[in-house]
């Protein structure tokens, strides 16, 4: 009875979601159409059965599927790991103020000793092991540039653990696409996405990776909860919310530091690290991104095209 009443529940949430849905496709009237997708980046599973019919069918029937990166492609994995390293023979410790370093250090040892316990029965039947993945998500931390340790150390939690081993639904839609045999393709260049992330100063790369940590070890200590959680963020996603702030905060995939209570000074640091990111990531990038995809549709009328970009970035 009580697995009665919980699917009943589900059913219920499914069908309210549904019923109040906002759809994150827009269609782009011509002959034949073509269509924008907004995607978000957690494992396809926990949103697939969401997604409405006439999103899934706009993919099947589209010619060519464009995403904002080509995941697939082993140079674009490549180019964003070298993206992200230090120049040659230097290293964190010659870069970070020592403090900083210390406590980035302890924390990634805290995250190392919890992650067998963060793992679920799932992941541990697929064969993934917490030293495999800590490594691979950061083995080579002291080689990485402090926005790229900052942005790890962002992603390195329960909740996002807990997601690995699954295909987040960008990579997803674009393995379909290959299995599928379509014409897939990227509008954007991997030092597009990587350079804005690289162009904060010192002192803003500094302040950005210190208020990340402190919030982190607020979190271990149980002094402070966590503004949303990827739960927030899919249920949003599933039931169509357009309009939460919660997909900036995805799309950008860089943490709000814009924080009530710091200091003015740091208040001051705060906004112009999230005004520089949402002009470079967001503004920029949508602007520079529209006239590529209004080029393909010029260059080739007669082909039906499936956009498929973060939904953040498509709002």
């Amino acid at each position: 009875r009580v697995f009665a009443q919980w699917a009943v529940g589900l059913l219920i949430r499914h069908y309210q979601c549904q019923s109040e849905l906002n759809s994150f496709l827009w269609t782009i009237k011509r002959d034949p159409p073509s269509y924008f997708y907004g995607t978000i980046h957690v494992p396809y599973t926990r949103v697939w059965d969401y997604i409405p019919e006439n999103s899934k069918q706009a993919f099947q029937e589209s010619n060519i599927v464009y995403f904002e990166l080509d995941l697939t492609d082993p140079y674009t994995i490549s180019a964003l790991t070298s993206c992200q390293l230090l120049p040659q023979g230097e290293n964190l410790q010659d870069v970070l103020p020592r403090d900083i370093y210390r406590r980035l250090k302890r924390h990634l040892e805290y995250v190392k000793l919890m992650m067998p316990s963060w793992m679920t029965p799932d992941q541990r039947g697929k064969g993934l092991y917490a030293d495999y993945l800590f490594n691979a998500i950061a083995g080579n931390w002291e080689r990485k540039r402090p926005v790229w340790v900052m942005l790890m150390v962002n992603s390195l939690t329960e909740a996002d653990i807990k997601t690995r081993g699954v295909p987040v639904l960008d990579l997803y839609l674009a393995q379909e696409a290959e299995r599928m045999r379509k014409r897939t393709g990227a509008v954007e260049k991997v030092e597009e996405q990587c350079h804005p992330l690289n162009g904060l100063n010192f002192s803003q790369v500094i302040f950005a990776l210190n208020q990340t940590l402190l919030q982190q070890e607020s979190l271990r200590a149980g002094s402070v909860q966590v503004p949303y959680t990827t739960e927030d963020l899919i249920r949003h996603y599933n039931c169509g919310d357009l309009n939460s702030v919660i997909f900036n905060q995805d799309t950008s995939q860089v943490p709000n530091f814009n924080n009530v209570t710091l200091p003015p000074s740091e208040q001051v640091t705060a906004q112009e690290i999230e005004s520089y990111f949402r002009q470079e990531l967001i503004y920029k990038r949508n602007e520079r991104m529209g006239k590529r995809v209004k080029a393909l549709l010029e260059e080739q009328p007669d082909r039906s095209f499936f956009f498929a970009f973060g939904a953040g970035q498509s709002v």
